[in-house]
């Protein structure tokens, strides 16, 4: 929703961005006069002494007031509501409810299926699954104008719903782009400073020296020639990405570069935060990989951009949970210059093309063999990685605004 916020507020829309804190907002939309930040209180911890069903229940009657409260005073009567979707209960019934109450037009932005998402921990044949799949298709039918991500989410919305969409397909905004070095350099030197992986010299700091960048005596910055190679995966750390597949691609990688094969140092960087974070960093804890490390960080809205720069290759785990979405990870890897390696699903070729702007896998054989492929002859970028990069530019010459001038726009000026 912070692409959606900054494209409105460049084009002298007031904003009033209504979500949970916890993370910092794009520093265009921090130093917007135009845009009104609304934080949403989490959940009260004491819920979670209850039976889980009762729990949830209360969750919900929660976050229907919290809602309700924030649509009706804290904010004035908006011309427009647009929403992203998931999550879809209770935030879809609330702004179709307040939507109607306050005569504002509900624009749906579709990334998901909500009872998708949930099938995933409960299965499919779940009374919640059901009901969730069942207030999804209802209330669909109350919006002004609909926007999903996919071809594939296009035609299922139709058939599933009965929803004519738009399709708005995620674009980089202009911050994803390669790095410059003395902006690699300084990024480094920040995270060296607390993490000693990144240090030429674990227990000490050299703010000249990294241990992929060093500043001569002329203060001009260069790569180091014995650096290593820099695969970056983000994550939301859920269900749906099985970070095994990727731990256990760089088990194999490591066991073919410890036998003497001429094959380049890894450093593995996983960036984000969510609920399975500790249980895979514990599993990392206990790897013990001699050519391969491995760092989870989680990186400010201006440094994340900066680090993807700087990578020689992304690999992305999403695996759709309604095979309909496509990963906004690649997207922003892709704006960066970077080549993929996405674990297959059903849509994925509307984004990431095999062979040509980077590589599908199915099992951690096939991305352990990838790896060692694009890998070859580093420093030096081998044939096949330079072509990916190159098969890239046509993407990165359209971003999000061009997008979303082209069809939300004339959803706004249709008022």
């Amino acid at each position: 929703m912070q692409y959606h916020s900054l494209s409105l507020v460049k084009n002298n829309y007031n904003v009033d961005l209504i979500g949970y804190g916890g993370s910092q907002l794009i520093q265009n939309l921090r130093e917007s006069k135009r845009l009104n930040f609304l934080a949403l209180p989490a959940t009260p911890e004491m819920l979670r002494f209850l039976p889980s069903l009762l729990r949830y229940a209360v969750k919900v009657l929660f976050q229907i007031f919290v809602l309700f409260w924030t649509l009706f005073v804290r904010t004035k009567k908006p011309a427009y509501m647009l929403v992203q979707t998931p999550p879809a209960i209770p935030t879809l019934f609330v702004v179709v409810v307040a939507s109607w109450m306050r005569g504002s037009k509900l624009i749906v932005d579709y990334h998901n299926y909500a009872h998708s998402i949930l099938a995933l921990s409960v299965g499919s044949k779940h009374p919640l699954v059901i009901f969730s799949q069942w207030y999804e298709r209802i209330l669909s039918q109350f919006s002004y104008a609909n926007l999903c991500v996919s071809e594939a989410m296009k035609k299922d919305l139709k058939k599933t719903f009965d929803v004519n969409a738009i399709i708005l397909y995620d674009r980089p905004p202009g911050m994803f782009k390669p790095t410059p070095i003395n902006t690699r350099h300084e990024l480094f030197c920040k995270l060296a400073a607390v993490n000693k992986l990144f240090r030429v010299h674990p227990d000490t700091t050299d703010s000249k020296c990294t241990l992929f960048t060093q500043m001569l005596d002329d203060e001009s910055v260069q790569l180091q020639d014995n650096r290593p190679f820099l695969i970056i995966s983000s994550t939301s750390w859920t269900e749906d990405e099985d970070f095994s597949i990727l731990l256990a691609a760089l088990e194999k990688y490591d066991a073919k570069a410890c036998k003497g094969d001429d094959l380049p140092s890894i450093m593995c960087i996983i960036t984000g935060k969510g609920p399975l974070r500790s249980y895979y960093e514990s599993i990392i804890a206990k790897k013990e990989m001699k050519k391969v490390a491995i760092c989870t960080l989680w990186l400010s809205a201006e440094d994340y951009p900066t680090l993807l720069g700087c990578a020689d290759l992304g690999v992305c785990l999403h695996k759709s949970s309604s095979g309909l979405d496509l990963p906004m990870k690649v997207v922003d890897m892709f704006g960066s210059g970077l080549p993929v390696c996405a674990v297959h699903f059903g849509c994925l070729h509307e984004l990431l093309r095999h062979d040509h702007n980077g590589y599908v896998f199915h099992n951690d054989m096939e991305l352990a063999d990838q790896i060692e492929q694009l890998v070859g002859g580093f420093p030096v970028s081998n044939q096949q990685l330079t072509k990916f990069r190159d098969n890239l530019s046509s993407f990165q010459s359209l971003r999000w605004d061009h997008y979303w001038k082209l069809h939300v726009m004339p959803l706004l000026y249709g008022q």
